[in-house]
């Protein structure tokens, strides 16, 4: 934390009184923002849960028609099925408290060019089909698993800045107004004593 170097006298009473309330109304400010990322945090993990466990169950089954695949067509008919080129991702991105994390990732498969190879066997069809299928499933959960990770970075962060707040800087300035208004206080008291010592009451 910075040095506090507050004006001497009453000056630095209303220095330390404005600082005060602004420290208090960020704190105030990043307890909502906790808020607000909590409730977004538990969401997304329980989606990056979700996601996860729906991709992995597709992966199974991509692989169960791959290896069919292989079988009855061989490493040949596994080469010839491939794409000819690489899939597209498209990322939707959303912000919540400043903060910007994916909300949404889809792919879209290449096309195959005007007079290409048919698709091959019967099992070839089904294994494009259940790999589009965990593609989609791995892109959902790839940006739920980021947002998830995002989002609850930012979680800690604000905790820290608001810990930093509430547990050092606040309790400072505080201390710092207490002993200033004692200081004050006690050179008002020292100023009386002069005044009626520069001007005794008349009897």
């Amino acid at each position: 934390m910075s040095e506090l170097r507050a004006p001497p006298g009453r000056a630095g009473r209303l220095w330390l009184l404005r600082r005060l309330a602004t420290a208090r109304l960020a704190a105030d400010l990043l307890d909502r923002k906790l808020r607000i990322l909590h409730g977004e945090q538990d969401r997304l993990r329980a989606l990056a849960r979700d996601t996860g466990a729906a991709w992995r169950a597709a992966w199974r089954a991509a692989d169960v028609w791959g290896a069919r695949v292989a079988l009855l067509g061989g490493r040949r008919e596994l080469r010839l099925a491939a794409a000819p080129s690489p899939s597209e991702v498209a990322v939707e991105w959303t912000v919540v408290m400043g903060l910007r994390y994916p909300a949404k990732a889809t792919c879209r498969p290449a096309t195959s060019p005007a007079g290409a190879r048919g698709p091959g066997t019967a099992a070839t069809v089904e294994a494009a089909a259940a790999y589009r299928k965990a593609l989609d499933a791995a892109m959902a959960h790839a940006a739920a698993a980021n947002a998830y990770r995002a989002v609850s970075a930012e979680v800690a962060a604000t905790r820290r800045r608001r810990r930093a707040l509430t547990q050092r800087w606040i309790p400072r300035l505080e201390n710092a107004l207490r002993d200033l208004a004692q200081r004050l206080e006690e050179t008002e008291r020292a100023e009386g004593v002069r005044t009626r010592w520069a001007f005794p009451a008349r009897g």
